[in-house]
């Protein structure tokens, strides 16, 4: 199909590029900026005055919840879900049932997804069998099977020896690695940062240092290894200071954080509101601001939602005894466009969070927005809101800023050129 939009303020983060200019589609392509080619004739054209082009926005964590979970989710129901935040690509955590540590599973994932047909799924394979960090999973069959990367999520491995010897075989390959960096010991049992409020509502805290003492141990393994490393679901300004350091000293890593530690704090839980019940814990006032420092400075590149699913009745118990996570990819843009709004952030190095920033950190063919790329692209009314859970797509409801008016409107968005998602 060829297609043509038409007087976009087009940004693309990865080139500098700001003007407001024509897009010229085909093909899956962008074939021209500016004037069309002289024999190039749209069979569709969207008048684009007044928004923003940018660049399909890059998710690097969300929990399709299929196989296995589909009261949850759904590959379709999720990357729907995605498509009306504004996201083209993205890429899903090993907890499946069964595990995503075979060749079966990423393949069973991927075809789902292309029969969906709303955005670009890349799988994130376990490191480890069953991510019960013992044994290591077949690496390279999953790679050759379509995963882009490899993680244990918050599940620590038995032994420092074991995943030592992980991270050298991954480094053999080139593989990269993302880490939560989570010490179990100190976070067992707990429910919210150890602090004031989870002291004063009575519940088991997780320290600072649960997050602090992992990272420390991780990074000299990064080193002594020379794995390829993306540190996932950063929560604390001291985290994101270690990260810094590392990248000082030269040690090639990433970052992301979770868009919700961007905006909310463990205040939140002061009426144990399960919506807010998250692994890991929201941290303190200070803790949110060191983490947007980290995220303007560019030490923490990427912005993800890292959107959890549940069905309703995961949420009803007693704080302790629901299930944590936040259902938001949904969101995504109208809620990174509040760090905007509040002047925390300029919109073209948001975008450049949201997209070139989580493609280059896990080497994904996305992000970018030029002449030649791929047609993944979003567009949105910068002046125009979005009430959160209107048209609600995800099977996921738990979500904390239902009813919330926030700023900024996805109205399209493309994959290779083809409109996912319309407003």
């Amino acid at each position: 199909m060829k297609l043509s939009i038409l007087g976009a303020r087009v940004i693309d983060p990865s080139s500098g590029l700001d003007q407001t200019t024509d897009l010229h589609l085909h093909a899956g392509k962008i074939i021209a900026m500016g004037a069309a080619p002289a024999d190039f004739s749209p069979s569709q054209t969207l008048d684009a005055q007044g928004l923003v082009a940018a660049p399909g926005l890059v998710d690097l964590s969300v929990a399709l919840r299929e196989p296995g979970y589909s009261r949850k989710g759904t590959i379709a129901s999720e990357t729907r879900a995605a498509a009306a935040g504004g996201v083209t690509s993205l890429c899903c955590p090993p907890r499946t049932k069964p595990v995503l540590d075979t060749s079966a599973v990423a393949e069973l994932i991927l075809d789902r997804a292309r029969e969906a047909g709303n955005c670009k799924v890349f799988p994130i394979g376990a490191l480890s069998k069953g991510l019960e960090g013992e044994q290591l999973a077949e690496l390279i069959a999953l790679r050759d099977a379509g995963c882009v990367a490899f993680s244990n999520g918050l599940d620590n491995f038995r032994n420092t020896r074991t995943l030592c010897r992980a991270l050298e075989y991954a480094a053999t390959f080139d593989l990269t690695v993302i880490f939560h960096s989570q010490d179990h010991d100190l976070a067992a049992g707990g429910l919210a940062h150890e602090g004031p409020t989870a002291s004063f509502l009575g519940l088991p805290g997780i320290p600072e240092t649960a997050e602090t003492v992992a990272l420390a141990r991780d990074l000299l393994l990064v080193e002594q290894s020379g794995v390829r490393a993306h540190f996932s679901q950063l929560t604390s300004a001291r985290g994101a200071a270690l990260i810094a350091q590392a990248q000082a000293r030269g040690l090639k890593v990433t970052a992301d954080v979770a868009l919700y530690q961007l905006i909310l704090t463990d205040e939140a839980l002061i009426d144990f509101n399960s919506l807010y019940h998250v692994q890991p814990p929201l941290r303190t006032r200070a803790d949110r601001d060191g983490l947007r420092e980290a995220v303007k400075s560019g030490v923490i590149s990427a912005i993800s939602s890292h959107h959890q699913p549940h069905e309703r009745d995961a949420k009803l118990a007693p704080f302790g005894a629901t299930e944590p996570g936040i259902s938001s990819v949904e969101l995504l843009l109208p809620l990174a466009m509040t760090l905007v709004a509040d002047g925390l952030l300029d919109l073209p190095t948001l975008l450049a969070r949201l997209s070139a920033g989580p493609a280059q950190a896990l080497r994904l063919p996305a992000g970018k927005l030029h002449v030649g790329a791929a047609a993944d692209l979003v567009l949105f009314d910068p002046n125009r809101s979005t009430v959160a859970g209107e048209g609600w797509l995800s099977k996921g409801e738990n979500c904390p800023f239902m009813g919330h008016s926030l700023p900024a409107n996805v109205r399209y968005t493309l994959v290779d050129g083809h409109i996912t998602y319309q407003a």
